[in-house]
């Protein structure tokens, strides 16, 4: 059986991905002045996302990063988390099989989870 990222079409497959999602980020109304504010780099930020990703999915990565702390220096706030899962969850539908698109959603959801959490325990800013 292939795993996730086999049938995501490997680093390319989530390339591409990303970079729809991410550009629909960057133009949109509230998130794209949040993230547009604070990644400089966008090709090297893709980059370091599709590593996440490829390890997520089970395939080949080099990432090595912290997954919470990154976000809680940006400006996400809570009510950030349902629109940007909007949008990943709009991409994926329109990018991807039925079933990668579920499966990419779901992951999507539990990492929203977890990140909504840490974002709430914050101390103010």
């Amino acid at each position: 059986m292939s795993t996730l990222y086999e049938r995501l079409g490997g680093h390319t497959g989530i390339a591409e991905l990303l970079r729809t999602f991410y550009a629909d980020v960057r133009q949109h109304s509230v998130l794209g002045p949040i993230f547009n504010a604070r990644i400089h780099d966008w090709p090297a930020h893709l980059a370091k996302i599709g590593e996440f990703w490829a390890l997520q999915t089970g395939g080949p990565s080099r990432y090595s990063g912290g997954f919470g702390a990154a976000h809680l220096r940006i400006g996400i706030e809570p009510q950030h988390f349902e629109l940007w899962l909007g949008l990943w969850d709009f991409n994926c539908q329109r990018q991807l099989p039925p079933a990668e698109a579920e499966a990419m959603s779901a992951l999507a959801h539990e990492f929203g989870i977890r990140l909504r959490r840490l974002v709430e325990m914050r101390p103010p800013q």
